[in-house]
């Protein structure tokens, strides 16, 4: 396995950000063999299992009645992760506060899950985060994908609590992603790097073996002489925003 050191006290961190299906996960799991590169991934098993409570089964189902509880604790559990200590010079976090509020909490109130008054609460509350604690941020990679092929891949991977998740709310959280990552629409806190997820199992390993000079860049690599010897960012990987 690959090894890196670095100077700096805090993480270098990527937020992984994209729509349902997008690969995300498995985009983590490519940088397993980095050992110094702590991973985080989004906290889906504590939304399915809060004391025997399944919110993420609850809010799909019955968005009117649980979809401001289930985005409250979203926020408390993606919060948590943004504020993880960690000893590893990178950090790669699954989605972030910031798509759960550019993109999440939006889709919510333009389709009627919440009310404006429950929107205002919400944003009162990202308010005071950002206050108050350093949110990190210092790279989002942009897994860009069509809604037809997540659309599929959900359909394929058959979560139980997605059973019921229509096209055209993939669609919506497509458009979303795109105005906030490739538009501007809404605050960027880092250069957004955009990578091309529609690709298959076969070929997208290439795309995200040419991420990992950007995303290790403040890295330097273990050896002798304590040189950094990561190469400049490919033509691909300078599709930032």
């Amino acid at each position: 396995m690959a090894s890196f050191t670095t100077n700096n006290k805090a993480p270098y961190t990527v937020l992984v950000e994209g729509n349902i299906g997008s690969g995300k996960t498995t985009f983590l799991n490519h940088f397993k063999q980095f050992q110094d590169v702590c991973l985080m991934t989004e906290p889906v098993d504590n939304w399915r299992n809060l004391n025997g409570v399944n919110l993420l089964d609850l809010m799909y189902k019955n968005p009117d009645m649980w979809a401001m509880t289930f985005q409250n604790y979203v926020t408390l559990t993606m919060l948590k992760n943004h504020i993880k200590q960690t000893e590893n010079p990178v950090k790669l976090m699954e989605r972030s506060i910031f798509s759960a509020r550019y993109c999440f909490v939006e889709k919510m109130l333009s389709s009627g899950m919440i009310q404006p008054g429950m929107y205002h609460v919400l944003q009162e509350w990202y308010n005071f985060i950002y206050d108050h604690h350093k949110i990190q941020c210092d790279l989002i990679v942009y897994l860009r994908t069509s809604p037809e092929v997540v659309y599929e891949r959900m359909k394929e991977r058959a979560r139980s609590e997605e059973s019921c998740v229509p096209y055209q709310y993939l669609k919506d959280l497509h458009d979303l992603h795109e105005n906030w990552l490739i538009h501007g629409h809404y605050y960027r806190p880092a250069q957004v790097l955009v990578l091309d997820a529609n690709l298959d199992l076969d070929n997208i390993i290439g795309e995200y073996q040419r991420s990992e000079t950007s995303i290790l860049r403040p890295i330097v690599i273990e050896n002798t002489n304590q040189v950094s010897i990561l190469a400049s960012p490919s033509k691909r990987e300078r599709n930032m925003y």
